[in-house]
């Protein structure tokens, strides 16, 4: 293969910039920003295409809010006339501790209603996700407000060390495939 559809999976709006939540549309970004590219306004979408290697990557932000996310994935998909097997969605994932990446080839929403609207819209559970770990330290009750938050100030360098790490994962995704690149990241930890 030599073009990818990379999703990062945020919402739009300054109240939700650099939150947990829109981890995905910070990685997203850190990958475009490194090869040099930058996003222009599209249907459903913020839309940079970069390239690496040889290969293609068409970088999405769906515009559509996170619940929606399905309908974005399906059109730029389809427009660009790609398997799932060459896309990869970035997402925040809430029961893996902030130390951790996670890299899947299938996997159910974990009741990400990002990752459930994309399910519904394509039928299926069967396309890769890296989930960033954000951890879940928040008092009962206050999972939407922590979610939705803010990174605290001592969580900083591993989210940074996340995001420059996350970069390297779309280029192996992309250069040896999904396999070697779980059996590369899965077991890292970061921040120690």
């Amino acid at each position: 293969m030599s073009k990818f559809l990379v999703i990062g999976l945020g919402n739009i709006g300054d109240e939700y910039r650099h939150t947990r939540h829109n981890i995905g549309f910070d990685v997203v970004t850190a990958f475009v920003l490194k090869h040099g590219g930058f996003f222009r306004s599209d249907r459903l979408a913020d839309v940079a295409e970069v390239k690496w290697k040889g290969k293609t990557f068409i970088c999405i932000k769906p515009t559509t809010y996170m619940n929606l996310s399905g309908k974005a994935f399906k059109y730029w998909m389809d427009r660009e006339k790609l398997e799932l097997n060459a896309t990869l969605t970035v997402v925040d994932d809430l029961a893996l501790p902030l130390d951790t990446l996670r890299l899947r080839g299938s996997g159910s929403d974990a009741g990400h209603n990002g990752l459930k609207d994309i399910q519904l819209t394509l039928g299926t559970d069967q396309y890769a996700k890296l989930r960033f770990g954000i951890g879940n330290r928040f008092p009962k009750g206050r999972q939407v407000d922590f979610v939705l938050g803010k990174w605290m100030p001592e969580e900083l360098s591993i989210v940074q060390e996340k995001i420059e790490k996350c970069t390297e994962v779309i280029e192996s995704f992309a250069a040896v495939g999904l396999a070697r690149t779980m059996n590369m990241i899965n077991t890292l930890r970061f921040g120690k």
